[in-house]
């Protein structure tokens, strides 16, 4: 465990108080929303945009991060409008408000993610990157466990009282706030530019980034062009006949396999090679909504929950992990941004079309779309060159 610095232990801690805050809510939001007056399309068009505004945040920010040298800041700032964002949400009932409120904590993802990832990969060798991102995947997770819980055990003695849930989830925003403050910015070389950077400079990185950043990004960009919000899955789950708390239930116990697997998964990925265990997680992935287009028994739900959250442990850290091997250290934030710049407009389109497709043809008819593509994707990630491990 020497590999787990401080740095990497104060920000698995601040993700862990932030995703305690941000999923306290989640599992409630699309009930909360259609309360409210929101439709499945509008769900959709919601947390698309959502999606979108903070994925070309990234992009910017993680430009800006890297030409300034700079970090910390970043990530204050970021951790900030996310925690502000929360009580937001029960004070604005309107739909413009509603969007620029869950905005908002998506802007703060925006700001925070590139600087924050790229001091998770300062602290690691090429060799240990599926350590550190798997530890900081599993530490920002169990939030995702604790959040949903304290949500449930609220609901059981306040049923249907969500307006309240969203000033509590102020608290846990407010102590990673106060987290980021021990953080402190190693002294870097700042890249001096003749040109003023606008908001898409980044995507000048595309250009300049290496062939095998490239077809990389190419595939994981297609898989989520169909690799819709989890919302669905759990409006999947409440048609099927579950109610609220155990809709809530399955999604704590997603979150809680997803917290277990992701740190020993990034060891596996850091002896086998982060290709293998990613192409693993698609599979399991294609499974699952091939399952979910099927299903509606409630202990095959937990069981196709249970692959999701391995899914998700084999994927998302490793993702990162793999493209902070093939860029060069200067460009991490800036790398990691722009993948997440484009990511955000699939996730966009993503989102909207699944809930087009669920509207016009039913929730089978998208999960199995989303599974045949899934398909796809595994088979030209085959073809992706392995990331190669640098000497120390």
């Amino acid at each position: 465990m020497k590999y787990i610095t401080r740095t990497v232990w104060i920000l698995s801690v601040v993700s862990l108080f932030t995703d305690m805050a941000s999923e306290m809510l989640y599992p409630i939001l699309p009930i909360y929303l259609k309360s409210i007056g929101f439709s499945v399309v509008l769900i959709g068009v919601l947390e698309g945009v959502a999606e979108a505004t903070a994925g070309l945040s990234k992009g910017y920010f993680g430009k800006r991060s890297d030409l300034s040298g700079k970090r910390v800041p970043f990530v204050q700032l970021g951790y900030a409008f996310s925690a502000l964002s929360k009580p937001m949400m029960a004070l604005f009932i309107f739909p413009i408000w509603i969007f620029f409120a869950r905005t908002l904590d998506r802007i703060g993802k925006g700001i925070r993610t590139g600087a924050r990832d790229a001091l998770l990969s300062d602290e690691a060798t090429s060799a240990t990157k599926g350590k550190i991102f798997g530890f900081h995947r599993s530490m920002d997770t169990m939030g995702a466990v604790l959040g949903p819980a304290l949500a449930l055990l609220y609901l059981y003695f306040y049923p249907e009282d969500y307006t309240t849930l969203f000033f509590i989830a102020f608290a846990p925003g407010l102590l990673a706030i106060l987290a980021t403050f021990l953080l402190k910015d190693k002294k870097t070389k700042v890249v001096t530019q003749k040109k003023p950077q606008h908001f898409f400079s980044f995507l000048n990185y595309w250009k300049e980034s290496p062939k095998a950043y490239r077809k990389l990004v190419i595939g994981l960009l297609l898989f989520t062009l169909f690799n819709s919000s989890d919302v669905f899955l759990l409006l999947k789950a409440k048609e099927a006949g579950l109610d609220d708390t155990m809709v809530v239930g399955v999604y704590i116990f997603y979150n809680l396999i997803y917290a277990l697997f992701a740190f020993p998964v990034g060891i596996l990925a850091d002896k086998v090679g982060l290709k293998t265990i990613f192409i693993l997680g698609l599979i399991l992935f294609a499974i699952v909504y091939f399952g979910m287009s099927m299903s509606t028994n409630l202990y095959i739900f937990f069981g196709l929950f249970f692959l999701y959250g391995v899914y998700a442990a084999a994927t998302e850290g490793i993702s990162k992990a793999w493209i902070s091997n093939i860029s060069e250290r200067k460009d991490t934030a800036t790398a990691i941004g722009t993948y997440s710049g484009l990511q955000s407009i699939c996730t966009m389109i993503a989102s909207t079309l699944t809930g087009f497709i669920w509207f016009q043809f039913g929730a089978t008819v998208a999960f199995v779309t989303i599974g045949v593509v899934t398909l796809l994707v595994i088979v030209y990630m085959l073809t992706v060159p392995k990331p190669k491990i640098q000497a120390v």
